[in-house]
């Protein structure tokens, strides 16, 4: 993992953190998780387990501290780990027949169904649920995974091209 991966995902979670912050809730205070999103699309773009993991666990901390789910903190944690060494399994299967931009989107809106479903099972069986665990999943789960996909369609167009070009400059430099 070298120095510009990581300044490069640290300032790409903050960006998903400020995207997190200004994100309107869809039902019961709860709303779509943009850090998800931002995961996703470094661990497509950077494909680095080590680099993925510090993602996951930055992602973990920082959504449990803003979490507007009672009791949902131990939840986001337990969630984003699980979430970011499954779907990072995922992501060789899903490449060897998608192209990146749809990768980007296939994988979130799968790693957003299986986050939230982890997080909801989790918090389940902490704290409780304000409602039944389907009509979370249909309410919550679900339109967040749209709005996830969608985000990650445009996102992931600027990250790809902005990390690429950088990567382009550095090789013509160097040549």
């Amino acid at each position: 993992m070298r120095t510009k991966d990581l300044a490069q995902a640290a300032l790409l979670v903050a960006i998903a953190m400020i995207l997190r912050s200004l994100t309107p809730p869809i039902f019961l205070g709860m709303k779509p998780d943009l850090t998800l999103t931002m995961m996703f699309i470094i661990l497509i773009v950077k494909r680095d387990f080590k680099l993925g993991f510090l993602v996951a666990l930055a992602t973990a901390i920082f959504t449990a501290l803003t979490t507007t789910f009672p009791g949902g903190q131990i939840a986001n944690i337990v969630d984003k780990l699980l979430t970011f060494l499954i779907v990072y399994n995922l992501i060789p299967l899903f490449s060897k027949f998608l192209q990146k931009r749809v990768l980007a989107g296939v994988t979130t809106i799968v790693g957003t169904i299986i986050s939230g479903s982890i997080f909801l099972t989790i918090a389940s069986m902490l704290v409780g649920l304000p409602a039944p665990f389907t009509a979370l999943f249909i309410g919550v789960v679900l339109p967040a995974a749209v709005v996830n996909t969608i985000a990650a369609a445009v996102l992931f167009t600027v990250v790809d091209f902005a990390i690429d070009v950088e990567y382009n400059q550095v090789e013509s430099e160097v040549l």
